[in-house]
């Protein structure tokens, strides 16, 4: 969401806005990589593919052969007429009836290996699609979080929508549509140089200034047919932020704000699509406009030999619609390059993404544990998202089983930072983290995860019951484990105030519950994992002080044992913690617990009074830490 996307007290990289690193006027890459790419994904269906050619080369070749039989009966009525007016025969309608009934024979048979070149082709597009999509999901879960903290959600929509079905659509209707076009002008001109090599080459003089035309087209709108699929990008994702949060952009007036930068995006992708289609709307004009300078001076030739008695006039009827058929599959092509100037940059994008890199990956040998102890140690730990710039800059900090560590600073400390090197979320930059006494590095991520529980301040759940939301935590958990979560958690009670109870559904905005019960259900998530390390970031950010209470009564009871580390703006919460790190600036600057430090005086002492302190009339601050207990 527009707000939850922004870094909070952790020092993450800022945003700069949804659209701050669009590539504007981005240029096409090379069309004919993009396509190797794309013959090299169809590898797979190299069977099919022959299979098509095939009926491609038998469809095509029964209605090639249709103007030639036809041209035949042509010829006969006009020697019957011709002989009916001399008196001396008359029209063999038999012979011509034989004729015709062969062509619908051979209309039919075309017809049915079309139908299943489509079939075939229907089915290979489809599964390609699938392919793609299951390709980029399994890429998502590949990608480093540094990846998305830089691209919005709509631009990777985008990619797994708009584009695979710009291929989808491809590779299902233009590649029939390629295969056939480039065997009826070979059929065609065979057909033609049959009846006669001249009228064929002044058909053919017509090719070289049509593919200077394609190239000149072409070669200019793939530009725009590139940029058109990247801004189209771009409007998903403005339109999924703002609608993702519209109620924060609502709360601070920003409707006009956020239609003038649509306007903006949308205004963008208007001109470069109205120029993208333009370019391609002159394709078959101009073609249409050559090609009848074909036709004419195929009949002046025809006619030539006519006279000469050279060709017979089915033949001239037979070289005219082979003419056409000839034009119309050119003219085809030229369309389908236009689309193949989209499917490329759609594919483009596509295989932008799946190359995108990956998180570091995983170690060869990693380390096997049956459970873990929970000791963790920081030691001389570096890190920046920028590498210039930074975040921690040489931490070193030990926690030992069972402890309670609260990590306290100000915004911007880089605390969520720590949380995301433990999780391996990021790796460091140098130094290193170890769990019990292994470097993270050395063990699987997701063997890593599987002792963490964690509870962020932003809030995650899903389009199902409160049941299945709870459950995540730990899916082969039973229903009687879930309720049990929920009960330690404070949740079970408000539950029962809901429609339906567990089975409610939570929809897709989670706007049918409260922002303090989305935060209980994430507790009993965690409560549910029983996990070996707890991290609570601000995990009780968004209840009332009423449940708080209740809150860290149960988070007490379920950290007896555990490691557990908690993230707190409010210092008063965290007073019993066995280890209080205090951060500013990327590094540890005190240690102790809550006694100590204040003892000392130093940075935390001057953080946690400062939550206690209020203005007076005067617009100085009059200290009432006195009011809190310090133990």
């Amino acid at each position: 969401m527009m707000m939850q996307q922004q870094r909070r007290g952790g020092g993450g990289p800022g945003h700069g806005g949804p659209m701050a690193a669009m590539r504007r006027g981005e240029q096409a890459q090379n069309f004919r990589a993009t396509m190797a790419k794309l013959v090299h994904y169809l590898d797979a269906y190299k069977i099919q593919i022959v299979v098509v050619v095939i009926f491609a080369i038998a469809s095509t070749v029964f209605n090639i052969v249709g103007p030639k039989v036809l041209g035949n009966a042509t010829t006969k009525l006009f020697e019957g007429i011709m002989a009916e007016i001399a008196g001396t025969g008359s029209i063999d309608f038999d012979y011509i009836g034989r004729i015709l009934l062969i062509m619908l024979v051979l209309y039919l048979i075309s017809a049915v290996f079309a139908y299943l070149m489509g079939w075939i082709m229907a089915g290979v597009s489809t599964d390609i699609s699938y392919r793609f999509r299951q390709d980029i999901a399994q890429k998502i879960n590949k990608l480093p979080l540094s990846y998305f903290d830089k691209t919005t959600q709509g631009e990777v929509l985008s990619r797994i929508t708009n584009d695979v079905d710009t291929v989808n659509q491809t590779l299902s209707q233009s590649l029939t549509q390629i295969i056939t076009s480039v065997i009826t002008v070979i059929g065609v001109l065979v057909m033609m140089l049959s009846i006669s090599w001249l009228m064929t080459l002044v058909a053919l003089i017509v090719i070289p200034l049509t593919l200077v035309v394609v190239s000149f087209i072409v070669s200019r709108s793939q530009v725009y047919f590139k940029e058109q699929q990247d801004y189209l990008g771009h409007v998903n994702g403005h339109v999924e932020e703002m609608f993702g949060g519209h109620r924060v952009m609502k709360a601070f007036n920003g409707e006009e704000r956020s239609i003038a930068q649509f306007e903006e995006y949308n205004t963008t992708l208007y001109n470069v699509a109205w120029k993208s289609q333009f370019l391609s709307g002159l394709m078959m004009p101009i073609m249409n406009f050559i090609g009848n300078l074909g036709y004419v001076a195929v009949v002046v030739v025809g006619g030539y030999l006519t006279v000469r008695n050279a060709i017979t006039v089915g033949d001239i009827q037979a070289f005219i619609q082979y003419v056409r058929s000839f034009n119309q599959p050119l003219m085809q092509l030229a369309n389908i390059s236009n689309v193949l100037q989209q499917t490329a940059a759609a594919a483009e994008r596509v295989f932008e993404f799946l190359e995108e890199s990956e998180e570091v990956k995983e170690t060869e040998n990693p380390v096997q544990m049956e459970s873990a102890q929970g000791n963790v140690e920081f030691r001389n730990v570096r890190f920046g998202y920028d590498l210039e710039k930074p975040v921690i800059h040489n931490l070193s900090a030990e926690v030992k089983p069972g402890q309670k560590v609260a990590i306290v600073g100000p915004t911007g400390a880089g605390k969520t930072t720590i949380v995301k090197l433990l999780m391996r979320f990021y790796d460091v930059n140098d130094g290193a983290i170890f769990v019990d006494g292994h470097d993270i590095r050395e063990f699987k991520r997701q063997d890593l995860r599987r002792w963490f529980g964690m509870v962020l301040q932003d809030t995650w759940l899903y389009n199902d019951t409160i049941m299945e939301n709870i459950r995540y935590g730990r899916p082969n958990a039973s229903d009687e484990e879930v309720i049990a979560a929920a009960q330690a958690a404070h949740v079970d009670h408000f539950v029962h105030t809901l429609p339906d109870g567990y089975s409610m559904v939570i929809n897709e905005e989670t706007t049918n519950i409260s922002q303090g019960q989305m935060q209980l259900l994430t507790i009993a998530r965690a409560v549910l994992a029983d996990p070996k390390i707890l991290i609570l970031d601000e995990a009780t950010s968004s209840v009332d002080t009423r449940t708080e209470v209740l809150i860290q009564q149960a988070m007490d009871r379920l950290m007896v044992g555990r490691t557990s580390f908690i993230i707190a703006h409010r210092l008063s919460t965290i007073r019993n913690a066995d280890l209080i790190l205090v951060m500013r600036e990327g590094d540890i600057v005190e240690q102790g617990n809550h006694a100590e430090l204040l003892t000392r005086g130093g940075f935390y002492a001057e953080l946690y009074n400062s939550q206690f302190e209020r203005p007076t009339e005067a617009g100085e601050t009059e200290d009432v830490s006195f009011m809190i207990p310090a133990d």
